[in-house]
This record gives C-alpha cells, sequence and structure tokens, in this order.
C-alpha cells in the first residue's frame, strides 16, 4: 500500500499511540499486585507493541512515545485506580478503531481495528479492583449525603441563621448520620453474603465517603459569616462534587455521564430546596430567631 504524505503523518500518529499505550499498560502491570490482574495488562500491552511493528511496516521508522501521556495515565492509575485510567484511555481505542477502519483497502489496518474493537474490551473486563467492587458502598455514602446534607444544610441557614451554629449542628448531625449509614451497609452487607464484599470493608467506604462530604459541605459555613454566601457556595461544591463523582463513575463503569449527573443533580437540589423553605416555614411559625 503505497501512502501519501497525508496517510503517511496519520500512520506515524497511529503508530505513536500504539507504542505509548503499549509502555502505559506495561507500567500499570509493574505496579499491580493482583496476579489475575498483571497478566491482562501485560496481555494488553504485548498487543498495542504488535500493533505499533505492523504500523512501522507503512511508515519504516520509529516513532518516540508521549511521554506526557505515559506520566498522566500512570498518576491516574495510582491516584484513581487502574480501571479508571484503563477505560479513560480505552476511550481514545474508539477513536483509533473508527480510525483504521476508514482505510477499507488495507487489511492490516482491518485487522487493527477488528482487535482494538473486540480484544482489548474484552481484556479490559477482567481488571477486578477492589474500589470498583465497593462502589456501590461509596455511590451509597456519596449519594445519602449530597441528598440529605445539602438539604439539612439549607434547612439550618434560614432555621438557625448563625454561621457557627450552622456549621456546628451540620457537623454533629453529618457524623451521626455518617456512622448510622456505615452501620446499615455493614448489616446489608452482611445479610447479602456476597462472597466478593466485606462487611466491614463496605461499611468503612460509605462511612469514609459520607464523612468527607459532609466535610466539605460544612467548611463554608465554618469560614464564611454570611450564611446565605455559605449556602451558595456550599451548593457549587455539591454541584461539583456530583460532577467530578459522576464522571469518574460513568468512565470506570461505561455509563452515561449526563443521565446520571442530571438525576443526581436535579434530586440533591429539589431535597435542599423543599428543607430551605421548610426551614423558613418552621422559622416563622415557631417565631424562634436563633
Amino acid at each position: 500500500m503505497s501512502l501519501s504524505p497525508i496517510d503517511l503523518k496519520e500512520f506515524t500518529r497511529f503508530q505513536q499511540n500504539e507504542i505509548t499505550e503499549s509502555i502505559v499498560y506495561d507500567h500499570l502491570a509493574a505496579i499491580e499486585k493482583d496476579p489475575s490482574n498483571r497478566k491482562v495488562l501485560q496481555l494488553i500491552s504485548a498487543q498495542e507493541k504488535a500493533h505499533y511493528h505492523t504500523l512501522k511496516k507503512y511508515t519504516l521508522t520509529d516513532t518516540r512515545p508521549n511521554r506526557w501521556r505515559i506520566a498522566k495515565y500512570y498518576w491516574l492509575a495510582r491516584v484513581l485506580g487502574i480501571t479508571f485510567a484503563i477505560k479513560l484511555m480505552e476511550s481514545r481505542e474508539e477513536n483509533a478503531h473508527n480510525n483504521y477502519s476508514r482505510y477499507t483497502d488495507c487489511e492490516d489496518l482491518q485487522r487493527l481495528s477488528r482487535e482494538e474493537e473486540e480484544h482489548e474490551e474484552k481484556l479490559v473486563e477482567l481488571i477486578n479492583e477492589e474500589r470498583l467492587e465497593y462502589m456501590g458502598s461509596v455511590v451509597l455514602g456519596l449519594n445519602d449525603a449530597l441528598v440529605e446534607f445539602t438539604g439539612a444544610l439549607a434547612g439550618f441557614t434560614l432555621a438557625l441563621s448563625d454561621h457557627r451554629l450552622i456549621a456546628l449542628t451540620g457537623s454533629i448531625t453529618g457524623i451521626a448520620a455518617a456512622l448510622s449509614m456505615a452501620s446499615s451497609e455493614y448489616l446489608s452487607t452482611k445479610s447479602e453474603g456476597d462472597p466478593n464484599k466485606h462487611p466491614v470493608k463496605a461499611a468503612i467506604y460509605t462511612g469514609i465517603a459520607y464523612i468527607i462530604t459532609v466535610a466539605a459541605l460544612v467548611t463554608p459555613f465554618i469560614l464564611i459569616s454570611n450564611v446565605l454566601m455559605a449556602l451558595g457556595i456550599m451548593l457549587a461544591m455539591a454541584l461539583g462534587i456530583i460532577a467530578l463523582f459522576n464522571y469518574y463513575y460513568s468512565v470506570a463503569r461505561g455509563e452515561s455521564f449526563r443521565k446520571r449527573f442530571t438525576e443526581m443533580a436535579v434530586l440533591s437540589f429539589s431535597v435542599a430546596g423543599i428543607s430551605f423553605l421548610i426551614g423558613y416555614a418552621l422559622k416563622t411559625f415557631t417565631g424562634i430567631d436563633a
């Protein structure tokens, strides 16, 4: 197959992507403790390297890997987990599949397209990571904290009016709710009898997710004396937490970000709005000015 200057440039880019991702998978395999996960990563790395050499037959040159991308995915895996990093990287592979499939007159690229579409997704699905096994527990903690606690703080804002009192009341309520949620998750997981999930770990994941969310949402009331401004910042932070978590979840689970984000945001802000009105109504009805 004779390459035009434009095609040669494209093939060289494909070649760099393949060698870059081969090195990324190799680095991830080196830090992975689970033997089965390590084997999966090594298999993917070998396949990407084979793709690189296939493309080299057409470019007739070596290409340097993208060191920035290697570092990016390595540290994403360190911080957010190997599955998240791989899924994020594989989203680029969908583009690779589409790019390769355009070259209908090149059997090698058609083969690469099929392999990118079929084999890598199957290999990635074999990745077994603890933090994803307990994702349901994290979702429970975050959902409850965001929905219940944004509502509670919104209600406290008008009912109490003093930022320090709101922060104190919110902190006590949040810690008590976190312990309650962790206990419930422990009992729920234990009753399910799932051999892949330990009840204590499930409770810890739920409790930590709840407490981190509570700490973030209470902070504006600790630092800002204007309660309405603190409420606005708290709601903005809640929206940010919802966006960040659902981005992570949607990438790791391969689900729609927009759907999950919209659902959680609408629930949280609806509860916050209703609680704000309830706080105002109770303050007016009781005549208590805290």
